[in-house]
């Protein structure tokens, strides 16, 4: 009997040492699946991250080459213009209704009465307004000279930043030669960068179509019919610069393209008028050579004589009143420096000597 109960616990030992067994085998077999599961998820991690990385610097690779092209189309666009011409920027919008100031025009010149709409081709324009001063430049080829580079360094370099911010200087190319017209966007947009970004410096080219086949000098014979076409067409040419000014500023002041300024001639023209009495001048000259061109101050005088002169009335009387709407400011605050007139073959040699 005790042989028995000794045959059974070596039975039930063998029993539950082979179950232990079992159960170690089970547990160490689950245990190692387990690694091996988690291998394979490190394994399949490691590769997505390796992918991953390639995608990445795939990626940067791609962003790179599209970072070089912008830059290569920036540069592009600053050396060459960007063809700005062909791809003139009218900051009015297709919807935008066009001031009918310009209209009026066509009233005086037939050409153009079948035309839609007359606005000048605005080239580098931000549409800023609501300032107190709008400058205007009207500038032609002149061949082999050119005083406009110097002029707008010396309009802009001294103004301060507060009265650039208040002021608005529009260059108006008034030539058909597109040649010259790259020529003077590329140099505004070299030298003049803060200026053309922040609005206070526009460029605007005058539509061929505004110009009758009448004023073509080229095909003039005589002098005298060339001198009158380039007459008429400087006349046209500050009426459209001042029109497009004026929806922009309070005063409008007229240079001409090859002048320059004094220091701090901003600052003085602003005090000028703001502490001028009357409110009822209309006109002020900061330079007795007045436009040197003519007849742009014939016109003037025809205009002063109109606005306050009775027909038949005291010379006196006209001229004391002509004195109290057009005003000389002195010492003169810009000289004349060019040269070469915009009329081929014309030079001159005028100085202000109130500068």
């Amino acid at each position: 009997m005790r042989t028995k109960q000794v045959n059974l616990l070596i039975t039930l030992v063998a029993v539950a040492l082979f179950s232990f067994s079992c159960f170690c085998i089970y547990r160490i077999t689950q245990t190692n699946n387990r690694l091996i599961n988690c291998r394979n998820h490190i394994l399949e991690f490691k590769e997505n991250m390796l992918h991953l990385r390639n995608k990445t610097e795939k990626n940067s690779q791609e962003m790179m080459k599209v970072l070089n092209r912008i830059k290569y189309e920036i540069t592009k666009r600053e050396n060459l213009s960007g063809n700005l011409v062909a791809q003139k920027a009218d900051i009015l919008n297709k919807n935008e209704t066009v001031s009918n100031t310009f209209e009026d025009l066509k009233f005086f010149f037939p050409h153009i009465r079948k035309e839609g709409r007359i606005y000048p081709d605005v080239i580098i324009g931000k549409g800023k307004t609501g300032v107190s001063f709008a400058l205007g430049i009207s500038t032609v080829n002149r061949g082999n000279y050119s005083y406009l580079k110097q002029t707008l360094t010396s309009v802009v370099s001294r103004m301060t930043l507060s009265e650039e911010k208040d002021s608005i200087v529009i260059v108006s190319v008034a030539d058909s030669n597109e040649d010259y017209l790259h020529s003077v966007v590329k140099m505004i947009t070299r030298k003049f960068k803060r200026q053309v970004r922040s609005g206070s410096l526009e460029v605007i080219s005058i539509p061929a179509f505004l110009y009758s086949s009448m004023l073509n000098a080229k095909h003039l014979a005589e002098a005298s019919q060339k001198l009158a076409s380039w007459r008429i067409k400087q006349v046209l040419d500050f009426c459209i610069l001042m029109l497009y000014a004026q929806p922009k500023a309070k005063y409008y002041l007229q240079l001409e393209d090859d002048i320059i300024a004094k220091e701090m001639y901003f600052t003085k023209i602003t005090d000028f008028v703001g502490n001028i009495s009357s409110n009822n001048w209309f006109f002020i000259e900061f330079s007795m050579l007045g436009f040197i061109e003519k007849p742009i101050d014939w016109l003037l005088n025809d205009i002063f004589q109109v606005k306050v002169c009775d027909t038949g009335e005291d010379l006196g009387n006209c001229i004391k009143r002509k004195k109290q709407i057009r005003i000389r400011y002195k010492p003169s605050l810009f000289q004349h420096v060019g040269i070469h007139s915009s009329f081929p073959g014309k030079e001159q040699y005028e100085k202000d000597v109130y500068y």
